[in-house]
């Protein structure tokens, strides 16, 4: 049996959750970017004009891809740290909670950004 197996896979676990979570932003980053493409794309082969989401929709679609990655980067970079203090025998500190919490902060301050653009495209 593996020592501390539990932890490992509870560490495990975590990693591929923030795994799935970079990758869903990097994907909705793509979205919206692919989606601006087609609305210029629209607009030009078509007769009726179709509002263009202006340089914000890239800026997003850029901001979130790039967010994605950070975050896969900052998992793999966690996790390893994780499996390195589980497997130490002296007694270790948590002290994870500084890059979770501003992870967590620039990700609301996303979905804040994204929430606002919605909102005035639609009012």
């Amino acid at each position: 049996m593996i020592s501390n197996y539990r932890d490992h896979a509870a560490n495990e676990r975590t990693y591929l959750a923030w795994i799935r979570t970079g990758i869903a932003l990097m994907a909705f980053g793509f979205v919206i970017e692919k989606f601006d493409l087609f609305l210029r794309y629209m607009t030009a082969v078509s007769q009726t004009h179709i509002p263009n989401p202006g340089p914000r929709a890239e800026g997003a679609g850029l901001v979130l891809i790039a967010t994605g990655l950070l975050l896969t980067g900052f998992a793999t970079w966690s996790f390893l740290r994780n499996r390195r203090m589980i497997d130490s025998s002296e007694h270790l500190l948590y002290r994870g909670i500084w890059p979770n919490l501003m992870l967590g902060a620039i990700v609301a301050a996303m979905g804040i950004f994204l929430l606002a653009y919605v909102a005035k495209e639609l009012l």
